[in-house]
């Protein structure tokens, strides 16, 4: 079934549990003598991976991603790229005590209704230990963008409702250095500060918090995007949706553009002198017009919903719909935007890769 295959050109499909033996990834498509860096990919991968800090689950896992087909002399071959990575810190006894119980607003439920029958450690396929597969395909897909001097770059831009201020412009490699100083991956260091400070209260008292992230993605051509279906903001959107605990999506202006006037909101055209890109004077468009590239930085936010297995007693139900009760056990995250900003780039990064291929397809 296509429920997890993403891409038309560029394609993935991850397969593995959360406490299965392995999850893994198929890329098909990758263009061929695409520079395969295992450190940059691995790199990736550590961005993502459990036990990081304070303020996120304390699973351990390596999350070591090996190869098994379609990278030859340290470049891509053009056949599909298999990856694995092994689940090293499984701990199922964890979940004995939900095996027969719904955990509220968590896929137990609608997993059971709908397959009638559920791997109930960690959730199984629904865990979002399924998106280090993704993270190392998009690692694939941002190597391959290198190549096309295409950049991405997200952060966590709020938790809770402290807000991080607009990013400045400049370097995307100097904010990537600010950003991985500090453990909560926010750009600007004092909002950083009061949001570590606000993840871990809410961790100590057994609770969660959600947050957004925002991303950036530079040096796009003009013209990714297909009418009408596949525009380029709604396969963003897909895919952003597509992640664990996401509940919102919105590009350019987003939901404040539907507060502004035309006159307001209109982006005008610059056509410079010579063979200098066409650029508009602001961006409320996200880079996107049409659901078409338009050449202009295409930016959008992610907003994530808090964790829903917390450390406090609730209310639910058993399979077989007496009342129950239930509090969360074993280990897990107090707010996930900090490991999800990778997640985030790497989705974007297979959706441009994605559209790049098929928009070469159109232009040759």
């Amino acid at each position: 079934m296509a429920g997890n295959t993403f891409g038309q050109l560029f394609r993935i499909t991850t397969f593995g549990e959360s406490h299965g033996e392995a999850i893994g990834v198929i890329i098909d498509g990758c263009p061929s003598n695409v520079e395969i860096d295992l450190e940059f990919i691995q790199g990736e991968l550590d961005k993502r991976k459990p036990g990081q800090s304070k303020i996120t689950t304390q699973r351990k896992e390596s999350d070591t991603a090996k190869i098994l087909s379609g990278v030859f002399g340290g470049k891509s071959t053009g056949t599909p790229i298999a990856m694995v990575i092994p689940n090293e810190d499984q701990r199922s006894k964890d979940y004995d005590h939900n095996k027969d119980i719904f955990r509220p607003s968590h896929a137990d439920y609608t997993y059971q209704a709908k397959y009638g029958n559920r791997d109930y450690r960690g959730g199984g396929r629904s865990s979002a230990r399924e998106t280090a597969a993704r993270v190392a395909a998009g690692a694939v897909a941002r190597l391959f963008l290198k190549q096309k001097g295409i950049e991405i770059f997200a952060h966590v831009s709020s938790a809770g409702a402290i807000d991080a201020p607009n990013l400045p412009s400049g370097s995307l490699t100097e904010l990537l250095e600010i950003r991985e100083s500090n453990i909560v991956r926010c750009a600007d260091p004092a909002t950083a500060n009061e949001m570590i400070e606000l993840i871990d209260g809410i961790r100590k008292q057994g609770d969660t918090i959600g947050g957004k992230i925002s991303c950036i993605i530079r040096n796009c051509p003009v013209g990714l995007g297909e009418p009408v279906f596949d525009k380029l903001h709604a396969d963003l959107g897909k895919a952003m949706l597509s992640i664990n605990a996401v509940h919102g999506f919105e590009y350019g202006s987003g939901f404040a553009g539907s507060e502004m006037r035309g006159s307001e909101h209109n982006d005008i055209f610059i056509a410079p002198e010579g063979d200098a890109p066409v650029t508009t004077l602001t961006n409320f468009s996200g880079g996107i017009q049409g659901g078409i590239s338009n050449g202009m930085d295409i930016m959008f936010r992610v907003a994530f919903k808090p964790i829903a297995t917390i450390m406090q007693s609730q209310q639910t139900i058993d399979k077989d719909r007496n009342a129950a009760e239930i509090k969360g056990k074993g280990r897990h995250d107090p707010c996930v935007v900090p490991r999800a900003v990778v997640i985030v780039e790497a989705m974007a990064a297979l959706v441009i890769a994605d559209h790049l291929l098929r928009q070469e397809a159109i232009s040759l």
